[in-house]
Order: structure tokens, then sequence, then C-alpha cells
């Protein structure tokens, strides 16, 4: 039997309630790690947590928001109290403010700021005292859209570049310290983001705008997160066409700028 990769780690996952925080439990949980899940929806981690745990593996949970510092410091504490230490921070919690910007208000992207960024950044400063003690790994959650903005997704857009900036800094300034900062900038992925509206709300009936052929399963880029933060990469860039656009920004942006002048657009906000 292969070794498992992160066995016996400690890993803390925020937005592990669904998509891909949800995925990344279940496959780190096949690697043999140790989980403290944060999340809003209490009823979706305790799902969650009784699945993994009867399969074996050992979890704590956590109901609370990365905008509340005193969550994820409860987190944290949960992960040491329970398990001595912590190897792993995953990033994960985030939603999609999108919309033309004469339809958005300043409110709009300022919410959109408190959970992708400054809850990534808190997180972090909730998390880097015992990673520095494991010499762990920490993990950011960003897109593909923080290379490419699309007319109608400034606002996430904005909040991806952020991470991206954020990643790019904190990867050799933390190295010197001893601790791993991955980037994951996924594609179009299957999860419920596309179900959720302007003010973090989720919609369960809306439907997926997106082509099924277009959409990773979520497992399957749970694995290649995994992978990525067990070889300490710097950054992963999750599926075919997220590959893609990113060379064609690099090398061709003419491309998209040209798209955009046809007409292609974000996705609209998920209704009732």
């Amino acid at each position: 039997m292969r070794g498992r990769k992160f066995q016996d780690h400690v890993v803390l996952i925020t937005g592990a309630s669904s998509g891909i925080g949800a995925a990344l439990a279940r496959e780190l949980a096949r690697e043999g790690a140790k989980l403290v899940l944060v999340a809003r929806r209490r009823e979706r981690l305790d799902s969650l947590s009784g699945e993994l745990t009867a399969r074996g593996t050992q979890v704590v949970v956590h109901a609370g928001d990365v905008t509340r510092r005193a969550d994820l410091d409860a987190g944290v504490a949960l992960a040491v109290a329970h398990y001595g230490r912590l190897d792993m921070a995953v990033a994960n919690a985030g939603f999609g403010v999108v919309g033309p910007v004469e339809k958005l208000g300043v409110a709009d992207y300022r919410r959109q700021f408190d959970t992708n960024v400054f809850g990534v950044l808190e997180t972090i400063h909730a998390a880097l005292p015992e990673l520095r003690k494991t010499r762990g790994r920490l993990v950011l959650i960003g897109s593909v859209a923080g290379y490419i903005s699309a007319p109608g997704s400034s606002p996430y857009s904005m909040s991806k570049f952020a991470i991206r900036a954020l990643a790019e800094a904190l990867g050799p300034e933390l190295r010197l310290q001893g601790i791993a900062v991955t980037l994951i900038s996924p594609g179009f992925v299957a999860s419920e983001i596309r179900q959720v509206d302007n003010r973090g709300v989720h919609h369960a009936f809306a439907k997926e705008p997106l082509p099924a052929w277009l959409v990773m399963p979520t497992e399957v880029a749970a694995r290649k997160i995994v992978t990525a933060a067990y070889r300490r990469r710097r950054e992963a860039i999750i599926t075919a066409h997220g590959n893609a656009l990113v060379w064609i920004q690099r090398y061709a942006p003419w491309v998209l700028r040209f798209a955009a002048r046809r007409g292609v657009r974000a996705r609209s906000e998920p209704r009732r």
C-alpha cells in the first residue's frame, strides 16, 4: 500500500461545508490527515464530519465566519487542543460578487473583499504562529479570475488579483520561516459558487450557467490541489481551460480583449 501524503498531519480548512472545501476534506482524509473544518453552516459540517469519522478520520468542526477573527482563532485553538499542532491551513472560504459596475455599490465591493481578501488575511494571521512551529504549509485558494477580469466580474476578479499578489509576496517572505505558500488558481470547478448571490445567500435551485463539459469535477480538483500542497508548489492552475486562458493572457492578451468587445461577459447573479 502506498504511503499517504498527509499521514497524521493536522489540517485546517475554511469554507469546508461544500464545494472545493468539502472535497479537500475528503481527499485529505484519504491521505491520512487529521482535520479541523470551519464554515458557516453547522449542519453541513456535522454531516461531513459524520461521513469522515465513519471512515476512521479524526475530525473536529467549528461553525464560524472568516470575516470574524475570533472564529478563526477558535479553529486554530481546536487544532492545538485536539491534536497538539497545526501543519497546514487552507484558506478556501469565498464567494463571488458579479454585475456591471453601475448596478453595484461600494458596499458590494467591500463585502466581496471582507470575505475573499480580508478573510484570507485573518486566516493567515490566525494560523501563522502554529505553522511557524511545524514549518508547515499555507494554501490560498485563488482563481483564474486572478489573471483575467471579464466584464461584469470586477469585484470578484479584484479580490482574486489581490490573493495572487498576496501569495507572490508571502511565498519568499514565509519561506524564510520554513512555511510553504501554495496558490491554487482554479478555472471552472463544480461547486455552489455560481448558486450564491451577491450577498452570500445560496440559491439551491439556481441553474448551473456553464456546460457540463467545461466544469471539472470537484473531487478531481481536490486531488490536484492536495498534490500541489504536498509538493510545496508555488502555484497550481487547475483545469486545462484555466491553463489555456492564463497562457493567452500572458502571451496573446489581445484575444481576450477581442472576446470582451464581442460581448463575452461574466455570469449573472443567481436569483430565486
